[in-house]
């Protein structure tokens, strides 16, 4: 410690005086979180709890969203990921949401040869939702997802198919989960 530290008063700060400031802080934050979710009210919901919404569990709600068929072999995929996640493979309960989904697929080439050739590629996948409400034809969500997955490019023709079908898989199934999420969200404010 300098001789104007000791003068002022001041001391500085230690690593051990530091670390419990930081645990009374995240307890802090984590009484704080708790006490949202017991109140019931304006605060923070569980997604995944018991909590019940408007009568049935999210995942009863969820189970209640018809996905409208996707064109093309990852808009397909797009739509059993959704499906799978949303009934576990159970029978779906009677609509009361409709979803629609639109995607765009690209191609972006990384990792150019001074050839010309891309070593890389990465597969573009975005998609565009909306959630309607079967009983009024209201939109009652809508919004976009993304997902980039990349693949490399090698001289055999069969694996560099397979390289992007394994890349839309990845792309397909990321884009299922945030669309799951995002819906969870939705249905969970719908209380």
């Amino acid at each position: 410690m300098s001789s104007a530290d000791t003068l002022s008063g001041h001391r500085p700060y230690s690593a051990p005086r530091m670390a419990r400031a930081g645990a009374f802080a995240i307890g802090l934050i984590m009484v704080m979180a708790v006490g949202g979710c017991a109140d019931g009210g304006a605060g923070f919901r569980p997604l995944y709890g018991s909590a019940e919404l408007g009568g049935a569990g999210v995942s009863e709600k969820l189970a209640m969203v018809d996905i409208a068929p996707i064109p093309g072999r990852v808009g397909q995929r797009v739509r059993n990921e959704l499906i799978f996640q949303s009934t576990g493979g159970g029978t779906p309960l009677p609509p009361e949401y409709r979803l629609d989904i639109a995607i765009r697929e690209s191609i972006s080439a990384t990792l150019v040869r001074q050839d010309g050739n891309a070593a890389g590629q990465v597969y573009n996948l975005d998609a565009s939702y909306r959630l309607i409400r079967v009983s009024d034809k209201k939109v009652v969500a809508e919004g976009k997802s993304y997902s980039r997955a990349a693949f490399e490019r090698i001289s055999s023709i069969f694996a560099n198919v397979r390289a992007r079908e394994e890349a839309e898989n990845r792309a397909a199934k990321t884009v299922g989960e945030e669309l799951r999420t995002r819906l969870l969200g939705h249905l969970a404010g719908q209380a």
